[in-house]
C-alpha cells in the first residue's frame, strides 16, 4: 500500500506545482484573508503568490460601531493588512457603521491614525479613497477625537493627494472651516488638485449655508480636473459655477446635486450662470435628488431651464400634505426638460389627488426618457397605459418600476389585474424592459 500510494501523492503534488501562475492567482483571488494566509504556508511558490499585487489592489475595511467580541479584532486586522500589503493598494473604502459610544470612536480614531500613517509611508499608487457616513457632528464624537481624526486625514491627503483620482467623504458632517481644511490638503504645495471625481454629499453639517462662504469657493477653485462632482444644493452659488467653468470646462461631465429639506436652499442662482457653465462644459449633465423638497415654488427656483438636467428624483417619503399638489410640477415644470431628461424617480404620498394622466403625459413628452420609477397612489391600469404606449413606439423605456399604493390591507384584486397585464404584454416586457410592478398597502 505504501509503495502504491507514493506515486499518487507525487502526482497530486506535481499537478498543483505545475499550475500556471495566472490560474493560481485566480484561486487566491477568491480566498479570504485567513485562507490566503494558510495557503501561503504550503510552499515557497504559494507564499510568493500571496504577495501578488493583483490580490490586494482593492480593499473594503469595515469597522462595527457596536461593542462585540466578534468584531473585536477588526481594528487589529486592519492595521495588519496595511502593514503587510498596503503598498499594493489602489482602491480603499473604509466604513465605520453607526458608532455606539465615545470609546469606539476613540478606538477608530487611533486605528485610523496608525493606518493612514503606515499607508502614507509605504504606498505611492492609491487612486481611490472612500470614507463615508462618519457623521462627525454626532455627540459620540468628542471634540478632541474629531480634531485628531481630521488632523490625521488632512496629513494623509497632503502626502497622497497628487495620486488620488477619486475621493468620497460623503456624510462626514463637518463645519465649513473643517471641511475646507481637509479639501485644501489635496492641493498642498501645488495650489491645485487634479482629482477627477469628488463626492462631498452631506459633507457639511445640516443647516449650513455653505454657498455664502468665500472660504468654500476659494477651496473649490483649486480643483482643475473634475469629471464628476457630487454635492448638496446648499453649496451651489454663482461663484461656484463660475469657478467650475473656468477651471474644469474641458473635463466636467457630471454634477450630482442633492437638495434636502433641512439644508438651506433659498439662495438665488442666476440662470445665466448655469447657461454659461453649460456652454463652457458642453458635455455636462446634471442629476438632481430632492428629499422632501416637493412644493412647486421651491422647485421652480432651483430647476432653471438653463440647466442641462439628465435625471430628477423627487422623494417625500411617507409625508402627506393636503395643501400640496404635485400637478403643477408634472404639467408645467418638468416638461421644460423634455429634451434632456433620461431618468425620473418619484416617491410621494398623493392620496389626496389623482396623477395618472399627468404622469402618462410626462412620459410621452420626454422622448429620451429610458428609466421611470414611481411609488405613489395610482390606478392599476396606469401600468397598462404605459405598456401600450411602449408597444406603439410612443416612448422608449428600458426600466419601469412601479409601486402602487392602496388604502386597503388586501391587494388581491390589484395583484390579479397586474398578472393579467403582465400576461398581455409579456413578450414586450421580456424583450425590452427591466420590469418590476407591485401593489403595496399604504395604511
Amino acid at each position: 500500500m505504501d509503495e502504491e500510494s507514493e506515486p499518487i501523492q507525487s502526482q497530486d503534488q506535481s499537478c498543483w506545482a505545475t499550475l500556471p501562475d495566472v490560474c493560481l492567482r485566480r484561486v487566491f483571488w477568491w480566498l479570504g484573508d485567513r485562507d490566503r494566509s494558510r495557503a501561503a504556508l504550503v510552499c515557497r511558490k504559494w507564499n510568493q503568490m500571496m504577495y501578488s499585487a493583483d490580490l490586494w489592489r482593492y480593499r473594503t475595511i469595515t469597522f462595527s460601531g457596536r461593542p462585540s467580541r466578534v468584531h473585536a479584532s477588526e481594528f487589529e486586522s486592519a492595521l495588519w493588512y496595511v502593514k503587510k500589503f498596503g503598498r499594493y493598494l489602489e482602491h480603499l473604502e473604509i466604513k465605520f457603521l453607526n458608532p455606539y459610544n465615545a470609546v469606539l470612536t476613540k478606538k477608530f480614531q487611533v486605528t485610523m491614525r496608525g493606518l493612514l500613517s503606515c499607508l502614507g509611508k509605504s504606498n505611492n499608487r492609491l487612486k481611490s479613497l472612500s470614507i463615508q457616513h462618519l457623521e462627525l457632528d454626532r455627540l459620540v464624537w468628542r471634540n478632541s477625537i474629531r480634531s485628531s481624526l481630521i488632523k490625521s486625514l488632512s496629513f494623509f491627503l497632503k502626502k497622497m493627494g497628487k495620486h488620488l483620482d477619486y475621493l468620497s467623504l460623503k456624510g462626514a458632517r463637518l463645519t465649513v472651516e473643517q471641511g475646507c481644511h481637509v479639501l485644501n490638503s489635496l492641493s498642498y504645495l501645488r495650489n491645485e488638485s487634479m482629482a477627477s471625481e469628488l463626492n462631498i454629499e452631506d459633507y457639511f453639517s445640516h443647516h449650513l449655508a455653505v454657498y455664502s462662504s468665500p472660504q468654500f469657493n476659494k477651496t473649490m477653485a483649486t480643483f482643475h480636473n473634475l469629471v464628476s462632482l457630487t454635492l448638496n444644493y446648499n453649496c451651489i452659488s454663482d461663484e461656484l459655477l463660475e469657478n467650475l467653468g473656468e477651471n474644469n470646462a474641458s473635463t466636467l461631465w457630471t454634477m450630482n446635486i442633492k437638495c434636502h429639506i433641512h439644508d438651506p436652499h433659498g439662495q438665488v442662482v442666476w440662470g445665466m450662470s448655469w447657461a454659461k457653465l453649460a456652454r463652457q462644459a458642453n458635455n455636462l449633465k446634471v442629476n438632481f435628488f430632492f428629499e422632501r423638497v416637493m412644493k412647486y415654488e421651491r422647485l421652480a427656483r432651483i430647476l432653471l431651464q438653463e440647466i442641462p438636467v439628465r435625471s430628477i428624483s423627487l422623494r417625500s417619503c411617507y409625508f402627506s400634505d393636503p395643501d400640496w399638489s404635485m400637478r403643477p410640477t408634472l404639467m408645467d415644470l418638468l416638461p421644460t426638460f423634455r429634451h434632456t431628461l433620461q431618468k425620473l424617480t418619484f416617491e410621494f404620498n398623493n392620496n389626496h389627488e389623482s396623477l395618472d394622466e399627468e404622469l402618462h403625459l410626462l412620459i410621452l413628452n420626454c422622448r429620451k426618457l429610458f428609466y421611470f420609477k414611481i411609488w405613489a397612489f395610482l390606478d392599476v391600469r396606469f401600468v397598462e397605459r404605459i405598456l401600450k404606449s411602449q408597444e406603439e413606439g410612443q416612448c422608449a423605456l428600458r426600466t419601469l418600476k412601479v409601486r402602487i399604493y392602496t388604502n386597503r390591507y388586501e391587494t388581491n384584486e390589484e395583484d390579479r389585474t397586474l398578472r393579467e397585464i403582465y400576461r398581455k404584454y409579456r413578450k414586450l416586457i421580456d424583450s425590452e424592459l427591466n420590469y418590476f410592478v407591485i401593489a403595496y398597502p399604504m395604511m
